[in-house]
């Protein structure tokens, strides 16, 4: 960085001085909490972290120095919000793929379609976008998980989400935009997997990993427990 772009030492003094009213702000929000789920202690600690980053990126700017202190991202602790005792649940899952071969998948979904009707199966199954509704429409979403390769596809990152209710939602009442109402503060647990996790986390990341309801035991070819993001 330059001379010129380079914070002054007087903006690095008022960083740090911010990061000290944020530690008390947040000390008393914990003396003054109402339970393990308190909106203020929250709120103190994200302005707690924002303050800490912004004198870290000032620190480091002007001396070329670091505080030994590792905030989380303000995203990992959102406070869960939803009933102590669901009554009822929802299962979210993502699952991304790539189409890696797709002569490979345009003949499996030509043979579903050959077995139930076959002078339609080269204009159904002909075309990616028709192969995939096909064998989408035949299997089970945790049996393509399981075959991806047999139909041609590459697994991507996927993640499933339970989030909880207090009731369960009328018949139909959500299918127009089944994932628009998503709460991340109603998730009760939630399970990763993604090429990320391949190099051999250490202590800290193991940590983070149990704080969000991963299992740090999972990797990208490994499957989650057999539910259904339909059903």
């Amino acid at each position: 960085m330059s001379d010129a772009a380079q914070p002054t030492a007087a903006e690095v003094r008022a960083a740090a001085e911010a990061v000290k009213t944020a530690l008390d702000r947040h000390l008393a929000a914990v003396e003054r909490r109402s339970g393990e789920d308190d909106p203020a202690v929250y709120e103190a600690f994200n302005e707690l972290a924002a303050a800490a980053e912004e004198y870290d990126e000032l620190l480091y700017d002007r001396y070329d120095e670091v505080t030994p202190f590792e905030i989380p991202g303000t995203e990992e602790v959102l406070p869960y919000t939803g009933p102590e005792e669901p009554s009822a649940l929802s299962v979210l899952i993502r699952r991304d793929y790539t189409v890696a071969e797709p002569q490979r998948l345009l003949a499996q979904a030509q043979r579903v379609e050959a077995a139930e009707s076959p002078a339609a199966a080269e204009q159904v199954a002909g075309t990616v976008h028709g192969a995939l509704g096909v064998l989408f429409g035949e299997f089970e979403a945790d049996e393509i998980a399981s075959r991806h390769k047999e139909f041609g596809l590459e697994e991507g990152d996927s993640t499933l989400w339970v989030t909880a209710a207090e009731d369960s939602a009328e018949p139909g009442e959500w299918l127009e935009a089944p994932f628009e109402q998503v709460d991340p503060q109603r998730v009760v647990c939630r399970f990763d997997v993604s090429a990320v996790f391949d190099d051999e986390p250490d202590d800290d990341d193991l940590d983070d990993e149990v704080g969000l309801g991963l299992d740090p035991e999972l990797d990208e070819d490994e499957e989650l427990e057999p539910l259904d993001a339909d059903r």
